[in-house]
């Protein structure tokens, strides 16, 4: 019996009393499951473990503190489709406190983050959004009278899990930005120790429910990379799967807003685009279910790399991207002999000359790229009195 099947006969129904209290049909309910499980790179038929998760476990008690911050993170989670937020935090998750959309203020809020804490002890998920100021004793961010850095450190003392979400949380971003006066901190930083991180200014909410689900339904947190943050979702370059991609292979740039390489969708690389050096899935996934083309570069604006720490809100817009890597040559010799029989030395020279050659042509077109339009033209006027002047 497929596990498909062993969900709708052993829990048909948990089931029906699912798809009541969010609203949604069968095959809905299997769709936003399913878009999880994708979204979190599981293997085919993970979607049934999800769904027999989010059917049969608690729902998690999360509490979301905020600090230096936009809410901007909130308002990307507000505008999520499958499911939304409504149902999201009445079905899905216990959303216990969050001072932006919780109806309680004041002492009552207090008293409802302190409740949530002592009832779920050891079990609730911690979610911090915003950055936390660690200058002149902390004393640039309070709420309900406490500083925001013993906030934290009292909120993930007895956390399941901890999640940074936005750039914020996650290392700092746009209150970081020198000459960062009031010492703004990452989560991980002032609690000293790893936390999963969810970046972006504002991330993609997907991201941040995947994570949520995975937690929920394997009892863990995703395999994160070596800054926090997930690798279902965080381990691609927006580079590689641009739209624009072919532009940029191609050699066709918009050189500046509103010419004719800009209205005819021309890869924004040297307008600054920081995609070839940021890692997230930014390009793959969209944003706010309107279709295709809804992210920055979709629209016609540079990635200016808000995911990534050391590009985002530290390089200026303008500033072009560090290339990570170089389209490879068209072709490569056969390397992968028959069972039971090793690379050739013919074979291995070849790879090896074919890496020497993509580094150099690495580094000839980072330096070519990385000159402005008018360098280029400029270098180029060079080359050609120099031709003319040995003619």
């Amino acid at each position: 019996m497929s596990k498909h099947h062993e969900i709708f006969d052993l829990g048909r129904q948990g089931l029906q009393a699912l798809e009541h209290r969010l609203g949604l049909s069968r095959r809905e309910y299997l769709q936003f499951c399913a878009t999880l499980a994708v979204t979190m790179g599981l293997p085919k038929g993970a979607d049934a473990a999800v769904a027999k998760a989010i059917e049969s476990a608690q729902r998690p008690s999360v509490i979301w503190l905020h600090f230096q911050e936009c809410t901007g993170c909130s308002e990307s989670l507000l505008r999520a489709e499958h499911p939304t937020l409504e149902k999201l935090i009445l079905d899905v998750i216990s959303l216990d406190y969050h001072e932006t959309l919780m109806a309680a203020a004041g002492h009552q809020a207090e008293a409802a983050r302190k409740d949530a804490m002592k009832a779920h002890k050891g079990k609730y998920v911690l979610v911090v959004e915003g950055a936390i100021p660690t200058k002149d004793n902390g004393n640039y961010c309070k709420i309900g009278g406490h500083k925001a850095i013993d906030l934290v450190k009292e909120c993930a003392a007895d956390a399941a899990a901890v999640i940074a979400i936005g750039s914020c949380a996650s290392w700092g971003g746009m209150p970081s930005t020198g000459p960062n006066p009031t010492g703004a901190s990452s989560v991980s930083e002032v609690l000293g120790k790893p936390v999963v991180t969810i970046p972006g200014c504002p991330p993609n909410p997907y991201n941040f429910l995947a994570t949520v689900v995975h937690f929920l339904t394997f009892g863990k947190l995703p395999e994160v990379d070596n800054q926090g943050r997930p690798k279902f979702a965080y381990s691609r370059l927006i580079h590689e799967n641009c739209e624009r991609r072919a532009h940029f292979d191609a050699g066709r740039f918009a050189m500046e807003f509103g010419d004719e390489g800009h209205r005819k969708g021309y890869c924004l690389y040297k307008l600054g685009c920081k995609g070839p050096e940021t890692y997230a899935n930014c390009s793959t996934l969209g944003f706010g279910d309107a279709g295709e083309n809804n992210w920055p570069v979709g629209c016609g604006h540079p990635c200016i790399g808000c995911t990534e720490k050391g590009v985002g809100f530290t390089k200026p817009i303008h500033q072009v991207a560090k290339m990570q890597n170089v389209t490879p040559p068209l072709q490569y010799p056969r390397i992968v002999e028959e069972q039971g029989t090793g690379a050739t030395l013919a074979s291995a020279a070849a790879v090896a000359a074919l890496a020497a050659a993509a580094a150099g042509a690495g580094v000839m077109i980072t330096r070519n790229l990385g000159l402005s339009h008018a360098a280029a033209e400029a270098q180029r006027a060079k080359e050609r009195a120099e031709q003319n002047a040995q003619g």
